[in-house]
């Protein structure tokens, strides 16, 4: 036991878990890109603001209905397997949304882009999970997670680069990055295939599965998943149409506007590795108490000021502070699921996710046309204080 616990603790740094940073990055680099040109897109194929919600929220809906079976699967042929799947669709949906030349065909391209993230996600940390033990666990989710949160800013800050400054086309850009796809796919072919045995556990992630053993869907989970559903759900609702709501209400070019997005989750790449650090140190629940309420705080702040630049300042402040708690919510996680069924807890994981992505999109574009932007965030906050509560009340870790 204790030779297995200086092995799994020894690999940090390892390359299983860099090419996994790596290819996090990768898989979210598409996410913000579509709504980044959603300007671009509505005067190109003159489209309302309840069609550009629609356009959002039909990808998350195929992420939601793709959820169960690709975690499933994750289990059944392992990560490594499904990583490559995973860009190999990224591949194919880049390409196809470069040729798009109606909406259906741009819809069907950025489907597919989703579902690599789908088929990632259950695969990528249930690989991440089982290489360390359950005291290293939210600093190796800390620095997974801040690939993540890289790729998120680079989607829009590409934007802002490549058609803001080099007047580029939105086709090109998705063309350009097909390519890095299928360097996601080379680096992960020499990762080893993870450890499945429930053997090499160390004490505590045990001590931590045997409560659940025998049944994934404890009370705790599920309140977890709601809570989880609450918070991505007020989430998207901002994130949808912020490059939006700063051009037409901020005034401000596609590709400052873009900028300002991209800023917001651009420092989680310092702020997810520190906040595993700390999650580490003070407790997962309590740091994600703690880190979300001030989150939600300076986001409220953020509508309070007339000041483009204080609204900008509070705005990515906020993100911040939100990109602080991932590891943490990728620990409590693993923490209330199984080792067996790793791969399925994190698919439903972020099943909440990417049903309340789809719903999120098009209650948005509904409250911004009949009540103004605003709007959106006054309800985002009640929606987050409220999935609070209920991770308070309702979710016990210990």
């Amino acid at each position: 036991m204790d030779r297995s616990k200086e092995r799994r603790a020894a690999t940090i740094f390892s390359y299983g878990l860099l090419v996994m940073t790596l290819t996090h990055v990768l898989t979210h680099v598409f996410g913000g890109i579509h709504t980044a040109v959603f300007s671009v897109l509505r005067d190109e194929f003159s489209l309302t603001l309840q069609q550009l919600g629609i356009i959002a929220a039909i990808p998350p809906l195929c992420q939601a209905l793709l959820a169960i079976p690709t975690g499933l699967l994750s289990d059944r042929i392992g990560s490594k397997k499904m990583i490559v799947i995973s860009f190999a669709v990224a591949t194919l949906g880049a390409l196809l949304a470069s040729q798009a030349v109606n909406p259906l065909m741009f819809i069907i391209a950025i489907c597919l882009v989703y579902a690599n993230t789908t088929i990632y996600h259950p695969a990528s940390y249930s690989y991440t999970t089982k290489l360390f033990t359950s005291k290293d666990l939210p600093k190796a989710l800390g620095i997974h997670g801040a690939g993540g949160t890289l790729g998120h800013a680079l989607g829009p800050l590409l934007v802002s680069i490549l058609i803001g400054l080099l007047a580029f086309e939105w086709r090109q850009v998705y063309f350009l990055l097909a390519w890095p796809m299928i360097m996601g796919i080379a680096t992960t072919i020499f990762i080893k295939k993870e450890d499945t045995d429930p053997t090499s556990e160390d004490e505590g992630t045990v001590k931590t599965n045997a409560r659940d053993r025998e049944s994934l869907l404890t009370s705790s989970l599920v309140m977890f998943l709601v809570f989880s559903g609450l918070r991505m759900m007020a989430g998207s609702m901002i994130t949808t149409f912020i490059v939006l709501y700063l051009q037409d209400v901020k005034q401000m070019s596609i590709a400052l506007a873009s900028l300002v997005a991209s800023s917001r989750t651009l420092l989680g790449f310092l702020a997810a590795p520190l906040g595993g650090y700390m999650a580490a140190r003070v407790g997962e629940k309590r740091w994600l108490l703690r880190l979300l309420a001030l989150s939600y705080l300076f986001l409220g702040l953020s509508i309070a000021v007339p000041n483009v630049m204080w609204f900008t300042g509070m705005y990515v402040a906020s993100g911040f502070c939100n990109t602080l708690v991932m590891a943490a919510r990728s620990s409590i996680m693993a923490k209330l699921s199984p080792s067996r069924h790793r791969g399925l807890g994190y698919a439903l994981y972020f099943l909440p996710g990417s049903l309340m992505g789809a719903i999120a999109p098009l209650l948005a574009g509904v409250v911004a046309s009949s009540f103004g932007f605003d709007a959106i965030f006054f309800l985002s906050i009640g929606i987050s204080f409220l999935g609070l509560a209920i991770l308070k009340v309702y979710v016990d870790v210990d």
